[in-house]
């Protein structure tokens, strides 16, 4: 019998990516401090709230295993989140024309039965195109993209933000790096295939 997978998540993204496996899990909510530590690297910021999100997760159930993610997005390198509104969205692509932002996913794995946590920080660097306002404008006013770090969807419209994309799994970008999630699953004997 295959031990539970449980997504301390309650991202409908990180849920959707997850699926892709074909893998049977359930979800829960990671109650955790997001605030970012004093002189806390946007690397160590993702890597410290993933194992939270992990550890959260786990005391939520007797066995299983648990997924943990946390992503962040650095330009210039400063941390920028959701913008939560149109101008504040419409800013942070100004911000962005010509840029690259690189995102930080963290990723962790708690083993409720052993109490091992496996983890690591994935990278991946978008380098957007020159873009005048009126594509800025009409991209923000089309999708919407106000709880999405970085002020944009990259599973949508938002791919023609782009120049290229630069990283290992681009399921990185959306905030569940597949590829090193199946890697952290197969060390713990839960096989995808």
């Amino acid at each position: 019998m295959s031990k539970p997978l449980i997504l301390a998540s309650t991202s409908p993204f990180r849920k959707q990516l997850l699926q892709k496996l074909n893998l049977t899990f359930s979800c829960c909510s990671p109650e955790v401090d997001e605030t970012p530590l004093e002189n806390e690297t946007p690397v160590e910021l993702v890597l410290r709230l993933a194992k939270l999100k992990a550890a959260a997760g786990a005391i939520q159930y007797s066995e299983g295993i648990v997924i943990g993610s946390d992503q962040v997005a650095v330009i210039n390198n400063q941390i920028i989140g959701k913008p939560l509104n149109r101008e504040t969205a419409i800013e942070q692509l100004s911000q962005a024309s010509g840029q690259a932002i690189t995102f930080y996913t963290g990723l962790a794995i708690h083993n409720i039965e052993t109490a091992e946590v496996d983890s690591l920080v994935e990278p991946f660097t978008v380098y957007f195109r020159e873009l005048s306002q009126k594509e800025i404008c009409r991209y923000v006013d089309i999708e919407q993209p106000f709880y999405c770090a970085g002020s944009f969807k990259s599973e949508g419209l938002g791919i023609a933000l782009f120049e290229r994309l630069e990283g290992k799994d681009p399921n990185t970008l959306v905030g569940l790096p597949l590829i090193s999630l199946i890697d952290l699953l197969h060390r713990q004997g839960v096989a995808v295939l």
